[in-house]
């Protein structure tokens, strides 16, 4: 684990935050081969969200919820950020790629022009939760080589200030890099651990879409109160320089934004492309087995 308690001394206090734009409930769906999930940001989402296209929260200690997993399924033309709050799941892809994702652990995957794999639970009892996160690519990388990382926790940078630890997934804050970074999209991922009495200010770009999911306890901005297990999407203020979030009691969340591609999005299930012909394309090149 990186830590870094001064990082917070290299960011100026924010003039003004954010605010809610509103509070999204989510829906209760299940997925694979019937994982139960909740899924917050769905396809209606996904302009207003962009370049984030599905984020997916799942989360039970009763096996029968996950046990199932997500047996071997097709991707085209974006990436996947699975975070492991806890237990164990095992990836395997048609690029020759094999990975374990434990507690606190992150599998980055770009699909590129095309994979196929699974992701099974290595556990059978207890808890079972995380979030997936699906992030769009740019035109011209749509058709890219696949990529893949399993990125442990003990490799996640951190740092810690009044109260508050920051795990940085992706993007920068206070001085602190991410695991990972992306030019084009500009993503910032970040776990958010809040102590009683506590707050996190972190500076935003204007033009960056941004949102915030509480999955343990309850946050603040300003008087608005973020429930858990539901992603409040933030408003895009051009006098706001970022958002500031407060914690009466102890709270977790989820603090995610980008930068817009302002593409079109042309989605079929797992291929998401700019037109319907290239959704064509990726649904005859999966049946004719061009996906590694």
């Amino acid at each position: 684990m990186t830590t870094n308690p001064d990082a917070v001394a290299t960011e100026t206090p924010l003039r003004r935050s954010r605010s809610v734009e509103r509070l999204v409930r989510g829906t209760p769906t299940s997925d694979g081969a019937g994982v139960k999930l909740l899924r917050l940001l769905t396809q209606p989402l996904q302009r207003r969200l962009d370049p984030f296209l599905m984020l997916d929260n799942f989360g039970s200690d009763r096996p029968g919820d996950y046990i199932a997993g997500f047996p071997d399924h097709p991707h085209r033309g974006f990436e996947t950020v699975t975070y492991m709050i806890a237990g164990r799941m095992r990836h395997r892809d048609s690029a020759g790629h094999e990975g374990l994702l434990e507690n606190g652990g992150v599998q980055w995957m770009t699909a590129g022009r095309g994979l196929v794999h699974s992701e099974m639970p290595e556990q059978e009892e207890g808890v079972m939760e995380g979030f997936q996160l699906w992030l769009n690519l740019p035109s011209q990388h749509k058709l890219c080589e696949p990529w893949y990382r399993d990125i442990q926790t003990g490799a996640i940078p951190e740092f810690r200030h009044a109260g508050v630890t920051a795990r940085v997934i992706a993007g920068h804050s206070h001085g602190v890099a991410g695991a990972v970074q992306r030019e084009h999209t500009e993503p910032l991922y970040l776990d958010l651990h809040f102590d009683a009495g506590t707050r996190f200010e972190q500076v935003l770009p204007p033009g960056h879409n941004a949102f915030v999911v509480v999955y343990r306890g309850e946050l603040r901005i300003g008087d608005k109160p973020l429930p858990a297990q539901q992603m409040a999407i933030l408003r895009n203020e051009p006098e706001a320089d970022g958002v500031r979030l407060e914690a009466d009691a102890p709270a977790r969340a989820l603090l995610i934004a980008g930068r817009p591609l302002n593409e079109p999005i042309a989605q079929y299930g797992p291929f998401v492309m700019n037109t319907n012909e290239q959704i064509y394309q990726a649904v005859e090149d999966f049946r004719a087995g061009r996906f590694g």
